[in-house]
């Protein structure tokens, strides 16, 4: 019998509001944090790229995620340490785990374009290091480089890489990763919302969302449905979701999610330059989106099977 997935559900990756003047808005942000755990979130995953981490400094990577985990009860924190310098990476790790991080996630080197020798060797010399459970991030739309499937399936013999985080949209390549560590103590977790379900279909246990910043409570539902094999509600739920995946996602992330948590009364749109502002075309159709989908109060369960 394969081993129980140690990631498992939902886990939001988290936004990181601004003031005005582009300070961090911490009391937003764990205003965010706790109703997100409120909503019945399986974790929280702060300072990754929807988090800007690209614009943060380094102390307020610590920062943002000592808000987060003190603001927390009950859920890990998952935190974005990722560099395409190893060095950096693992000083990032090494303060997010002092900052009361319980795992971390990993986007793979982007710009310098490394062979998959060297991703293997980039990942294996954190996990040697750092005794954290950690998520591999495959995203090539931001880093310039596929993980093949073999690097997946050969990393996840170490004990503390415990996941994949996939957003290559290659199905072919997810299901591959899927079946030939179905055995292992690993697990694949979604990284783009319009094929969440498509990959817990084939085999994947969660997903790492944007969406889930605004919509918690539906996403956990539609996942929720799927772990437990009832794929018509999922389905249903995949469907409600649907237009607000492709509304937040039609300038870069985090550009339009900003947007719809400050629709949403979660913090402003603000955002660090160099990126700026939902186009005004874009924000119309985005309130029209979030209209249709009448907002669900935490105490109100969306009615799903049982995982």
């Amino acid at each position: 019998m394969p081993p129980q997935p140690l990631f498992e559900g939902v886990y939001p990756a988290m936004t990181t509001p601004f003031e005005d003047d582009e300070r961090i808005d911490f009391d937003q942000l764990r205003a965010n944090a706790r109703r997100l755990e409120a909503a019945g979130v399986d974790g929280v995953v702060p300072v990754g790229s929807t988090g800007e981490s690209a614009t943060l400094s380094h102390d307020e990577h610590v920062e943002v995620i000592e808000a987060v985990a003190g603001a927390l009860k009950d859920v890990p924190v998952i935190a974005g340490t990722g560099s395409n310098n190893t060095r950096e990476a693992l000083s990032l790790s090494r303060r997010a785990r002092d900052a009361g991080a319980d795992a971390l996630l990993l986007i793979s080197p982007y710009y310098n374009k490394p062979e998959q020798r060297g991703l293997r060797e980039h990942y294996l010399t954190i996990a040697d290091e750092i005794d954290l459970p950690q998520i591999v991030y495959n995203v090539p739309s931001r880093t310039g480089r596929n993980i093949d499937p073999d690097t997946a399936v050969a990393l996840a013999d170490h004990e503390n890489i415990q996941a994949f985080k996939a957003a290559s949209g290659d199905l072919g390549q997810i299901t591959e990763i899927v079946e030939r560590t179905r055995e292992k103590d690993f697990t694949v977790l979604s990284g783009d919302d319009a094929l969440t379900l498509p990959m817990l279909s084939i085999g994947a246990r969660g997903a790492i969302s944007v969406v889930a910043n605004v919509e918690p409570v539906r996403t956990c539902a539609m996942v929720g449905a799927a772990l437990a094999g009832d794929f018509e509600r999922a389905r249903e739920l995949h469907h409600e979701l649907g237009p607000l995946a492709r509304a937040l996602f039609v300038e870069t992330n985090p550009i339009p999610v900003k947007e719809a948590m400050a629709i949403r009364g979660h913090g402003s749109p603000e955002l660090r330059s160099p990126l700026t502002r939902l186009a005004e075309e874009h924000r119309a159709h985005l309130r029209d989106v979030l209209d249709e989908l009448d907002p669900i109060d935490v105490e109100t369960p969306v009615e799903t099977t049982d995982r």
